[in-house]
């Protein structure tokens, strides 16, 4: 469905986009995350035809995108970090709007409409004006203009950006339903546990490029051994705490999978690269060398994780 070939965007000195490849097949849901500034904004601006890169190719479902932008408005519906919507229309007319800008019949507008209003939650509102609906439901509203000229290609950035927990959670319930319905979506977001819930692949930008790309599942397998596990020990040979915490980090360095130790007020965090089994050997161990351990656990394998080793704490 989607296709970008060495995308390339300058602005002066500043490589927004360096030579960025992707490939998104249909039907997927693709979550694009990565730190301010990584590009992605700026890849789904190409994608749309609003803005041309310096240099690359984008084909969506087939066409060139950048010779033929016109066709690509009519194969793309686009949902921008910041909207716009005339507050003087009533939620109906705004959809008419809209629907009449693609060349739309009216009674095709109005029967597409109905039903983009029931699919968002919005038919007992049809007849509200814009201005007096909150953010969430204006976002939604904003999902089915997108939606009115049936594209292949939906792209959303930062659709749950500012929304409270239930309008996000609505949000996610309107996007898989429209990964189930068959349509293809890319959606930005840096609320990574909501992606890994509702996406089929995910990829990760940094400076430009994107430094990991795949299914889910794949994704999250690269994650193993990332998170640190929590513990709390005493070596109670050591009367002094300085002593016994020196003697503790001791032991835990000899093992390969370790990295790095590290002390908090309650607990320690030991950063390990160790698969379970591993994990297991390590806790007999600290037992072998008198370590008296009451709390031992491994932090559960996230997206949010991986995000912050690959891009170095770096987060949105």
């Amino acid at each position: 469905m989607l296709e970008i070939q060495n995308l390339t965007k300058r602005y002066g000195k500043f490589l927004a986009l360096n030579n960025l490849n992707l490939h998104i097949d249909k039907g997927e849901i693709y979550g694009f995350v990565g730190p301010n500034g990584a590009g992605k904004t700026t890849t789904m601006r190409i994608i749309c035809g609003l803005l041309k890169p310096t240099s690359g190719n984008v084909t969506v479902d087939g066409i060139d995108a950048l010779s033929h932008p016109d066709d690509i408005k009519r194969k793309v519906g686009y949902v921008p970090d910041f909207f716009g919507v005339y507050d003087n229309l009533k939620v109906m007319e705004y959809m008419e709007f809209y629907g009449s800008m693609y060349g739309m019949e009216r009674s095709d507008i109005d029967e597409i409409s109905e039903g983009l209003l029931e699919l968002v939650s919005l038919s007992d509102k049809k007849d509200e004006f814009v201005d007096t609906l909150s953010r969430g439901m204006k976002q939604r509203l904003c999902v089915a203009r997108a939606l009115i000229h049936n594209p292949d290609l939906l792209i959303l950035d930062e659709p749950n950006s500012g929304l409270d927990p239930r309008a996000r959670f609505e949000m996610k319930e309107i996007l898989k339903n429209l990964g189930n319905m068959g349509k293809t979506i890319l959606i930005s977001s840096h609320i990574l546990p909501e992606l890994s819930e509702m996406c089929t692949s995910i990829g990760i930008m940094e400076r430009g490029q994107l430094v990991v790309s795949g299914k889910v599942d794949e994704i999250m397998n690269h994650s193993k051994g990332i998170q640190p596990i929590h513990m709390r020990a005493i070596a109670p040979e050591y009367e002094s705490t300085d002593a016994g915490k020196e003697y503790i980090a001791t032991i835990l360095k000899e093992q390969p999978d370790v990295s790095k130790v590290t002390f908090t007020e309650d607990e320690i965090l030991v950063s390990f690269k160790g698969d379970e089994m591993q994990s297991a050997q390590l806790l007999k161990h600290l037992f072998e060398h008198n370590i008296l351990v009451s709390k031992f656990y491994r932090e559960k394998e996230d997206l949010e994780s991986l995000f912050l080793d690959i891009t170095g704490g770096e987060q949105e």
